[in-house]
């Protein structure tokens, strides 16, 4: 039996790529579900199938991890309705534009800074004090290989990444002498809509990231995941860092002509 079978994961940014593969690979291991996104309506849809498919307990809520209020009413309503979860995966994020940085939009900045950052923050925040109480808990950062080496106009993208792996270390490092686990996974290359939101709806540029060679894939990245969660409870893995083949840092990827 999976060791994933019965512990309740949240999923944040499950309405698509690596949110929604976490949700179906959870969910094929018999987890119950708690799925946040902005677009409910792709929610319900997801959690119509993973019930009728796998006989899993789905609960969705529409949550924009960037509202603190928003976000700690719906981690209340979780403790009122006994459905704290045992592993949260903190992916809701997204880079926002391809500029030098002299040429950078601050708009930009902040929907990163708020969504990546702090997004993570209010969720783990809201949480990690009821996972301590319970005994158990485990938080799965969604991080970036951007957060080890940064690229040339990956400026405030790979900050938000380098923040989200010192943030890892030290909520670690706090919740010592607690059983609770931190970790990090950090992909490369995914073909997922990451690449259409950063170009901003172009369809083109966001093809031409993944060009030439062959990507990960949300499913790839929630494999990963679902190992990190299902490791006994004695092991906690800190950080992992997932390339496809063709890969070999943040910026360097071989591509076929």
């Amino acid at each position: 039996m999976s060791g994933l079978n019965g512990r309740r994961v949240l999923v944040t940014g499950a309405s698509s790529g690596i949110g929604e593969a976490c949700a179906r690979r959870f969910a094929a291991e018999g987890a119950p579900l708690v799925l946040w996104a902005r677009r409910l309506e792709r929610l319900d849809v997801l959690a119509a199938e993973l019930r009728e498919r796998h006989g899993v307990a789905v609960h969705c809520a529409r949550v924009d991890v960037r509202a603190r209020e928003v976000v700690n009413a719906a981690v209340a309503g979780l403790a009122e309705a006994d459905l704290v979860p045992d592993v949260l995966v903190n992916n809701a994020g997204l880079a926002a534009g391809f500029d030098l940085f002299q040429q950078s939009d601050p708009d930009d900045w902040d929907r990163m800074i708020d969504t990546n950052v702090k997004g993570l923050l209010n969720v783990a925040r809201a949480l990690l004090p009821l996972m301590i109480a319970r005994g158990r808990g485990h938080i799965i950062n969604i991080g970036s290989t951007a957060g080890h080496l940064t690229y040339p106009r990956g400026n405030v993208y790979a900050a938000t990444k380098a923040a989200v792996r010192a943030l890892t270390e030290g909520i670690n490092l706090d919740c010592v002498g607690t059983p609770i686990r931190v970790s990090t996974v950090d992909p490369g290359f995914a073909e997922t809509e990451f690449s259409l939101v950063r170009m901003k709806g172009d369809e083109l540029r966001a093809k031409q990231v993944y060009q030439g060679y062959r990507p990960l894939h949300g499913e790839d990245v929630a494999d990963v995941i679902a190992y990190v969660a299902g490791l006994p409870e004695h092991v906690n893995v800190l950080d992992v860092v997932v390339m496809p083949t063709a890969q070999r840092n943040a910026y360097v990827v071989h591509r076929q002509a």
